[in-house]
C-alpha cells in the first residue's frame, strides 16, 4: 500500500534543530519510500522558544529593534508581523528570557519585563491591534510590572513615589495609575500562549515554583511571594479583578496575571494556540499518518507538551500518530495514551555532543522516518 498523505509536526530539538529543519529531514525520509506521497510539514512549538518561527513559517516579516533586556541593557531583538502588519507575534524569551542573563547574574528581585512592553508598544505604534504572545522561558518575577510600565502604567508607594518595575518593588506598591496608558490598548486584543496553570502566588504560585531556576534563594522566594500577594490585593482594588488564584496567572513570574488584569488577555496552551492559528484540523484531513516528536519523550509528554497536542488533534480522525525523539523513556505509557509507535532516533551509542550535532541529528531523523515507512509497506 502507498501512503498518499503524511503530516509532519515535530517540535524543535532545543539547541540542535528547529521545527522547520526537522520537517525537512522527515520529508526526505518519507519520500525515500513513498516518492509520490504528499508531505505536509507544519512547524510547531509550545509557548516558549520557537513559537515565533513556527507561526511565521508561511508568512509575515520580522521587525528588528533595540529594547531592554532583563538586566536593563539595550540589546538587539525582533518580533514578527502578520496580516499586513495588523497582527504582532512576540516571543517574551527573545527580550526578557532567562538565556539572556548569565547564570551568575540571575536575580528575579531585579530583572524586569520592561523590554516585553517595549515590543508591544512598538507594535502598537505601527498600527498592530492583534497580539499573539508566547511567555515561556522568562528570567523575571516582576508580575508584569516592567511590561506595564513600558505601556504607560505607573506604580507608586505610600508616599506617592514612583517605583521601578521589578520583583523587589512589588510589596511597596500601594496604587497603580493608568492615566498615561497607551491609548491603542483600548482597541487591542491579546492572546497569550501559556503552558502552566499555576496561580499568581502561594505555594504553587510563580515565586515558589519558578523563581529558584531564575536565581532566587529561599529568602528571595519568600519575599517575592509576599510581594505578589500584596500586589494582587492592589490589582483587585484598582481593576476589580482577582488574579491571586486564577489558573495561569503565575506564568512567567506573574506576567500572566498582568495580561489578564490589565490587557484583558485570553490565555491558551501554546500548542492549542498554534494549531488553531495554523488550521491544523484542516491540514490533517485525509492524512494516512502523522509524525510528531520532541527532543526527549517521556511521561511528561502527555502533560500538555507539543506531541500530545498533535495526538489529541489526530485522535478523532483515527489517524495513526508516530512519535520520534532524541531520547525515549516510558514508551509503554506513551503507547497507552494513543501513540501508534514511539521511536528514539539514535543509531547507536554516542556522546551527547555528537547526538546534538545538527548534521548527525538530521541524518538520524531521516533514517528513522525511512525505517518507519518501510515497515508500513510491509504491515499495511
Amino acid at each position: 500500500m502507498q501512503l498518499k498523505k503524511v503530516v509532519v509536526a515535530i517540535d524543535s530539538f532545543k539547541g540542535c534543530m528547529s521545527s522547520v529543519e526537522l520537517g525537512h529531514a522527515a520529508l526526505e525520509g518519507v519520500r525515500d519510500v513513498f516518492p509520490a506521497c504528499e508531505v505536509v510539514c507544519v512547524p510547531v512549538a509550545d509557548g516558549g522558544e520557537g513559537l515565533l518561527e513556527a507561526l511565521m513559517a508561511d508568512e509575515g516579516y520580522f521587525v528588528d529593534i533595540q529594547a531592554t533586556d532583563p538586566l536593563k541593557n539595550r540589546i538587539d531583538t525582533r518580533y514578527g508581523l502578520l496580516s499586513e502588519g495588523k497582527t504582532a507575534l512576540i516571543e517574551m524569551a527573545a527580550i526578557s528570557g532567562l538565556t539572556l542573563v548569565p547564570p551568575d547574574k540571575r536575580n528575579p528581585m531585579i530583572t524586569t519585563t520592561f523590554g516585553t512592553g517595549e515590543l508591544i508598544r512598538d507594535a502598537l505604534d505601527r498600527g498592530c491591534r492583534d497580539f499573539i504572545i508566547g511567555i515561556g522561558g522568562s528570567a523575571t518575577n516582576d508580575a508584569g510590572m516592567g511590561m506595564l510600565q513600558a505601556l504607560g502604567y505607573k506604580f507608586v508607594d505610600s508616599l506617592g513615589h514612583e517605583l521601578d518595575g521589578c520583583g523587589e518593588a512589588m510589596e511597596q506598591v500601594t496604587d497603580i495609575i493608568s492615566a498615561d496608558r497607551h491609548p491603542a490598548l483600548n482597541e487591542s486584543r491579546f492572546t497569550v500562549a501559556c503552558d502552566v496553570t499555576n496561580p499568581f502566588c502561594g505555594k504553587n504560585g510563580a515565586a515558589y515554583i519558578f523563581a529558584r531556576q531564575k536565581g532566587a534563594d529561599d529568602e528571595m522566594i519568600e519575599t517575592l511571594d509576599r510581594g505578589m500577594k500584596s500586589f494582587a490585593k492592589v490589582v483587585r482594588r484598582v481593576t476589580g479583578k482577582d488574579i491571586e488564584n486564577f489558573s495561569g496567572a503565575g506564568a512567567a513570574g506573574g506576567i500572566g496575571g498582568a495580561f489578564l488584569a490589565f490587557l484583558n488577555a485570553e490565555l491558551k496552551p501554546g500548542i492549542k494556540l498554534l494549531l488553531d492559528y495554523n488550521r491544523f484540523d484542516e491540514r490533517i484531513e485525509g492524512a494516512d499518518l502523522v509524525i510528531t516528536g520532541e527532543g526527549r519523550a517521556d511521561r511528561q509528554t502527555i502533560m500538555g507538551k507539543v506531541p500530545f497536542g498533535i495526538l489529541q488533534a489526530a485522535k478523532p480522525r483515527n489517524i495513526p500518530v508516530f512519535l520520534i525523539a532524541g531520547g525515549v523513556e516510558d514508551a509503554e505509557i506513551l503507547n497507552n495514551e494513543g501513540f501508534t509507535g514511539v521511536f528514539p532516533i539514535a543509531s547507536g551509542p554516542c556522546s551527547l555532543e555528537e547526538a546534538m550535532n545538527p548534521q548527525t541529528a538530521y541524518g538520524n531523523v531521516k533514517r528513522t522516518i525511512t525505517q518507519i515507512c518501510r515497515t508500513i509497506t510491509i504491515i499495511i
